[in-house]
């Protein structure tokens, strides 16, 4: 094991925001100054819609609580648009003096439980707010993708080089449970972070045709080589059950290709408590030479969000 568990650090329940019903979905960090992380995430509100917020922790010691903003910093899309339902973040980016925060917006649907897009917010506040520089989708459903776009990771390596890892849904399977999405993780790239090309990139090859791969999180090693963490799961029992949420692990020489290696995640199940029947929503950042993992556990982060910290003792990145 490589991560080190520090356990359960935030649950939304435990403090007192009147809209707010559960969940504290997909941790999503910034590294706010030497002694901030500032950490984005998703409460679903008193009609189940994910919504915008944050709280912020000490940067030496992630456990504890510096503050808790209990007011939403972005409103949903206009009724109509792809984010009327739901909004989650998924990564945040600086460029200036500005933040580009890179979300999932929900709509629901009738076919299907419901449909995604990659959109961009920006934040002149650093966090305390953002709004939106055009009400539709950055990245959406194309000719060769025509289900949905989700879950995006993005690495701005340079001013013209910008990498962007995302979920695609491959298609929906009917099952005694009902209808349930298949997905995969794909690439695209940028020199703005705003235009994406993209070309079907497959990164991480499902293990079987049931598997979904989702939520890649990515740092550049001392050594060149890219590191990837990302969530994957089955179709049948994954509702905290034998096919739940797992966080997997891959490298890459190029940011394109992919080797799997989830024996090698450095994570697993605890044996009771918080996340001993999933882990998911994985989010990586690097701050006073420690590298942390903020992840949810059971429930898909009804239990709230826990953190790691990786050991260079034994593997050094």
């Amino acid at each position: 094991m490589s991560w080190i568990k520090k356990g359960l650090i935030f649950n939304v329940e435990d403090h007192d925001i009147p809209w707010v019903k559960s969940h504290s979905c997909v941790p999503t960090v910034y590294v706010l100054d030497d002694s901030t992380i500032r950490v984005f995430y998703a409460p679903r509100n008193n009609k189940g819609q994910s919504i915008l917020t944050y709280f912020d922790v000490d940067a030496k010691d992630p456990s504890k609580i510096k503050y808790v903003h209990k007011t939403s910093i972005m409103h949903l899309g206009d009724l109509g648009t792809f984010d009327d339902g739901g909004i989650m973040p998924c990564c945040v980016v600086p460029v200036g003096k500005q933040l580009y925060l890179y979300y999932v917006g929900w709509n629901p649907s009738v076919s299907v439980p419901y449909r995604n897009a990659i959109g961009l917010a920006i934040s002149d506040d650093q966090g305390a707010s953002f709004y939106r520089p055009f009400p539709g989708a950055l990245v959406d459903r194309n000719r060769f993708e025509p289900y949905f776009t989700a879950s995006p990771w993005i690495m701005r390596e340079s001013d013209e080089v910008w990498h962007m890892w995302y979920a695609s849904s491959t298609g929906f399977i009917t099952l005694d449970s009902g209808v349930e999405p298949l997905y995969v993780i794909k690439y695209a790239s940028s020199t703005n972070g705003i235009d994406w090309e993209r070309k079907n990139q497959v990164c991480i090859i499902p293990a079987n045709n049931e598997e979904s791969t989702a939520r890649a999180t990515v740092i550049l090693g001392t050594n060149g080589i890219y590191h990837m963490w990302f969530a994957y799961r089955g179709s049948r029992d994954f509702r905290d059950g034998a096919d739940a949420y797992k966080i997997g692990r891959a490298q890459s020489k190029d940011a394109i290709h992919w080797e799997r290696m989830d024996n090698q995640s450095g994570i697993t199940y605890s044996e009771s408590g918080w996340d001993s029947t999933m882990q998911t929503y994985p989010c990586i950042t690097q701050v006073g030479g420690k590298k942390y993992l903020f992840y949810n556990g059971n429930g898909f982060g009804a239990t709230g969000i826990g953190y790691a910290v990786w050991d260079d003792k034994k593997i050094i990145l």
